[in-house]
């Protein structure tokens, strides 16, 4: 389970409007038929159109700052393990965040006129997405992107002879574009990274089960008097306003934790060491003790872990399974993967 939070920063600025991020949430209802098309949801409705979400958000905004987000967009992905896991996807993770959403509040160390806080103070939209695209960050870009180079310059000097030819055509021209054409294609075919015959490139569908959730969070509480932040620097703290003592704070590793836990409970799914938000924290951290807890875990449950990191990209190849010590080396190629296999949050810890 990946969790990420963020303000939605872009360009060096937050948007004074939820407008955009709504549109883009609404692509994949594109083209579709109208009993396919996927609506937001929360606690109290199932079809909420976007009108009404933009509307919500952008009036809940009150005394916050041009440099202070209006809201937060909270992702939960699920691993392609959790997801086969589930006999309903489509209603379990709609009722699995609805109950996220009752610990997001509770990681909160703030009251209102002196009780604490439910979901009814978080005004919040979510929507459940089936498809991912091929990003940058992907290693099937990365690992296709000297022969993406390459064909890139060949077709920018196949598009300058062609306008070349049609005003001074020659036969060796011709036969130049005949063979960058003919090289473009043996590259198209040799680039490691495969999908259904085609070099996979940025922007396409990812196969399988892609099911994510998407969160809008408004920063303001409900009542549009609090601010709640789970971008604050600050787990637990006090401070005056106004002369009045008032609570602080967002305890992210408690939401990341109950992420999971929500979902083992509900779904009753065992989860194994390292598919744990403990685990990857201490992967990025301290990645030698992060392996010596994997290769002391009992014979099955390390297999699978293994597995399972492998699936996650993380080099293991080279990771002795019989032996306790971890060569220097083995570190080091470890620790180049993590950044990209493991990412936990766009929020620090």
């Amino acid at each position: 389970m990946y969790v990420t939070i963020s303000g939605q920063k872009t360009a060096g600025n937050f948007p004074q409007s939820v407008s955009g991020y709504v549109d883009y949430l609404e692509k994949e209802n594109e083209g579709v038929a109208k009993e396919e098309i996927a609506y937001f949801f929360n606690q109290y409705g199932e079809e909420i159109n976007k009108e009404e979400i933009i509307k919500e958000i952008d009036k809940n905004t009150s005394k916050l700052k041009k440099t202070e987000p209006k809201f937060y967009a909270i992702t939960i992905n699920p691993s392609k393990r959790e997801l086969n896991h589930l006999k309903n996807p489509k209603e379990d993770l709609k009722h699995y965040t609805k109950v996220v959403m009752e610990s997001y509040i509770k990681c909160f160390n703030r009251e209102i006129d002196g009780r604490k806080l439910t979901v009814n103070d978080i005004k919040y939209y979510a929507k459940l997405e089936h498809r991912r695209y091929y990003s940058g960050m992907d290693k099937e870009i990365i690992g296709n992107q000297k022969y993406a180079n390459e064909i890139l310059k060949l077709r920018n000097e196949v598009r300058k002879m062609t306008i070349g030819l049609s005003q001074n055509s020659t036969i060796d021209s011709k036969e130049n574009v005949k063979k960058m054409n003919e090289r473009i294609a043996i590259l198209e075919k040799k680039a490691p990274y495969q999908l259904e015959g085609k070099r996979i490139v940025q922007g396409m569908p990812k196969p399988g089960n892609q099911s994510h959730i998407h969160i809008i969070v408004s920063r303001k509480d409900a009542a549009n008097k609090v601010s709640l932040s789970p971008g604050s620097k600050y787990k637990a703290s006090k401070v005056k306003i106004n002369g009045k003592e008032v609570k602080r704070g967002f305890d992210r590793n408690q939401f990341y934790k109950a992420t999971e836990k929500t979902f083992d409970k509900l779904f009753k799914y065992n989860r194994n060491y390292v598919e744990s938000y403990k685990a990857r924290k201490l992967l990025q951290h301290k990645p030698t003790k992060y392996f010596l807890k994997v290769l002391k875990l009992p014979e099955n449950e390390r297999a699978l872990a293994l597995k399972l990191l492998k699936e996650h990209h993380v080099p293991i190849t080279t990771i002795p399974t019989n032996k306790v010590q971890l060569a220097i080396k083995v570190l080091k190629q470890v620790k180049k993967g993590i950044d990209v296999g493991v990412r936990s949050s766009s929020i620090g810890y």
